[in-house]
């Protein structure tokens, strides 16, 4: 096995790449769960019904409770780009809120059988961890 070590120059790039990659994934991931929060909030609950199964199980409020909570989880992602020192635990915190939501939504998704809704939770799953894991890693 050899280890390699970088030059500064190629330190900097790499982690340049990765600040890109993670920035492109919060993007995508606030993008989504502004699109589905509004959607809880604005939808009539009929029409909720009809594209998930899971809101004919609870109360409307907490649909719309639902909602606004993706959409503030989804917000404070982004809180980095109004400031890095004080949005950086707000990213941490709005992730990890985020992959809990993701789990649970799984989870009723995958008892419910619905197997698109359990799809799309894992792929923001896959999405949430890694954007978590690194950010996490830069707060200390």
């Amino acid at each position: 096995m050899t280890s390699r070590t970088f030059s500064p120059a190629r330190s900097r790039l790499n982690a340049s790449y990765r600040n890109l990659t993670l920035w492109t994934l919060q993007g995508w991931l606030a993008m989504f769960f502004i699109a589905a929060g509004y959607a809880k909030l604005s939808e009539p609950m009929a029409n909720l019904i009809d594209l998930m199964r899971w809101p004919a199980l609870v109360s409307e409020s907490m649909v719309r409770g639902l909602g606004v909570a993706e959409i503030v989880l989804a917000v404070l992602v982004l809180a980095p780009l109004a400031s890095w020192k004080h949005g950086r635990p707000l990213l941490v915190m709005a992730a990890s809120g985020l992959l809990a939501l993701e789990a649970v939504m799984l989870g009723l998704h995958a008892f419910g059988q619905d197997v698109g809704p359990a799809v799309t939770n894992l792929v923001l799953i896959a999405m949430t961890a890694p954007v978590l894991w690194m950010r996490a890693r830069e707060v200390r």
